[in-house]
């Protein structure tokens, strides 16, 4: 199995049924609010550095993080520093991760125009003229993958670490199988 680096994860939870983000924005220094520019406030932590958008609804996105820890590390801190600052919130939400980015090396360049041929259009968009970048789709786990003649790939679309690994295995499986990987 490739050496996987997870890049990013988004993930989302509610924290609340209503929160003043005004106030939350007076209250911690860090946040940044401009509502002409983005409905939520944006709340950055150095460690783990992430972003943490905060909507009126409740709502909370965290974004940047490297790792599902890293997301739980983040959500302890905002209701934390919130609860600490008066500010009603559930202290242990349920995060679900919205998306996962990872990467990893193939080791070796990719002849991406003979993949495309291989693997037909139906899963595979490749237009070098557009994107430098070959777009194979899988349907189990649902997820993108980028290859790129380097031999460097990015999955995107994952809900976890499993399913990247599953798609990993699968796509290397199918490459080695079409005589594109040694």
């Amino acid at each position: 199995m490739a050496k996987i680096n997870i890049e990013n994860v988004v993930a989302s939870g509610s924290i609340a049924d209503e929160l003043n983000v005004e106030t939350i924005s007076m209250l911690l220094d860090e946040a940044e609010y401009e509502p002409v520019q983005f409905p939520g406030l944006i709340y950055r932590l150095k460690e783990p550095k992430v972003a943490i958008l905060i909507f009126r609804s409740g709502k909370v996105v965290c974004t940047g993080a490297k790792s599902i820890d890293s997301v739980r590390h983040a959500f302890e801190i905002l209701t934390r520093r919130l609860g600490d600052a008066g500010i009603s919130v559930v202290k242990s939400p349920e995060i679900t991760v919205q998306n996962m980015v990872a990467t990893w090396d193939m080791g070796h360049a990719l002849d991406l125009t003979a993949i495309t041929l291989t693997f037909g259009l139906e899963r595979v968009e490749y237009e070098p003229e557009q994107f430098p970048g070959l777009v194979f789709r899988l349907s189990a786990p649902k997820v993108v993958m980028l290859f790129f003649k380097s031999g460097k790939v990015v999955c995107t679309g994952a809900k976890s670490i499993e399913e990247i690994e599953r798609a990993v295995d699968i796509v290397e499986k199918e490459l080695k199988a079409a005589d594109f990987l040694g």
